[in-house]
């Protein structure tokens, strides 16, 4: 028996849309604060869906494919009445893939009336079957064009900057790719598995290929091992936190060493440790803005495959720029209005756009 949970946040601009997540930590209060997170993040970067969030409780690295199939198929043939083209719209989240969207878009078109809409009931599904091209780097993708952002308005430059990464999936080790390929030196980085730090760098790519075939960082022959807790301590310029929540608390917030702390996981800051970073003078990227690139290029393919039509590459990436780019201009003026933190600024972006709806909507019946 596995608990699976689908919370529908708020729809007031568009079809719930989240991610589905499979870990042991899933739980309501987990799921109910993620839904309402994609409710901002949508918000923020003017995409036309709501909030929403799934999860099921169970441990993939434990469960077969074949498993992992029948809990994906059972669990979406049980809410397949409360998803929907225009209703609610899953996508992949933490150990999860384009594999178990194919197989809930697959298990949704064999079970309702709806199969000629099926293709865009789930978004980053495989590009075979319906998916969209940098739908996969897209979270990663999204993190470094706000980092840009902030870069270029700074008057810094990527190449020759230091990182930290934790977490090195498909977040993590698509930002470090990344950032590699924009010379930034990856200098330590952690995951479920351990630690690694490399003074001279760690080729993003070849950690990539290791942790493939050996399932995390952890004994990389190319870097040196540490404690997780010896990671934090590491002296970098951006600081990237790409795995679970809550993992930047007051106690790290005091010992980090960096300049910018770029959060490409959702909510890995504290709110003791958000006011530390402030008072240390370390700048926060927002999860709310770094990390929506993900819901920006879902939306680019469910446009897709409502139009039937298959967008290049840079078609894909010229427009998440746009998006993530203009929500980042729209988060710095409203922190210049109110004189507030870039968090702060992009909930107020949020909040004005979701209270003018609803202000011309009113209140019915």
């Amino acid at each position: 028996m596995f608990r699976g949970y689908r919370i529908q946040h708020n729809n007031t601009l568009g079809p719930y849309k989240g991610g589905m997540r499979y870990h042991p930590s899933v739980n309501l209060d987990e799921v109910k604060a993620l839904a309402a997170w994609m409710t901002w993040k949508t918000a923020l970067c003017d995409v036309p869906f709501g909030g929403g969030k799934g999860g099921v409780a169970c441990d993939p690295r434990a469960l077969s494919t074949t498993e992992l199939a029948r809990i994906t198929r059972r669990f979406t043939y049980a809410i397949g009445s409360n998803i929907g083209p225009e209703i609610d719209v899953p996508a992949p989240d933490m150990e999860t893939n384009a594999q178990t969207m194919v197989w809930m878009m697959d298990t949704y078109a064999a079970s309702t009336n709806d199969s000629t809409a099926a293709k865009r009931v789930v978004t980053g599904k495989s590009v075979e079957c319906g998916g969209s091209l940098g739908r996969e780097k897209a979270t990663g993708q999204g993190a470094v064009f706000g980092l840009q952002h902030w870069v270029d308005g700074h008057g810094y430059n990527l190449g020759g900057m230091s990182a930290s990464i934790q977490g090195w999936g498909n977040v993590g080790g698509n930002l470090g790719r990344l950032l590699g390929v924009h010379g930034v030196l990856i200098k330590t980085v952690s995951d479920h598995t351990g630690a690694i730090v490399a003074d001279e760098g760690i080729d993003a790519f070849d950690l990539s290929h290791w942790v493939e075939d050996n399932g995390g960082v952890a004994g990389y022959p190319k870097a040196t091992e540490i404690t997780a807790n010896e990671f934090w301590d590491i002296p970098v310029d951006l600081c990237c936190p790409a795995a679970l929540e809550a993992q930047i608390t007051a106690d790290v917030a005091h010992r980090l060493q960096a300049k910018v702390v770029v959060e490409a996981a959702n909510g890995p800051t504290t709110p003791a440790a958000d006011e530390i970073l402030r008072e240390r003078g370390i700048e926060v990227l927002p999860d709310v803005l770094i990390n929506a690139g993900g819901v920006v290029v879902s939306y680019f393919e469910w446009l897709q495959n409502r139009t039937a039509e298959q967008w290049s590459l840079d078609t894909v990436d010229r427009g998440l720029m746009d998006k993530i780019w203009t929500a980042a201009d729209k988060m710095a003026a409203v922190q210049l209005e109110f004189g507030c933190t870039r968090r702060e600024a992009c909930y107020v972006v949020a909040l004005r756009r979701l209270h003018a709806v609803y202000e011309q909507r009113g209140i019915w019946p």
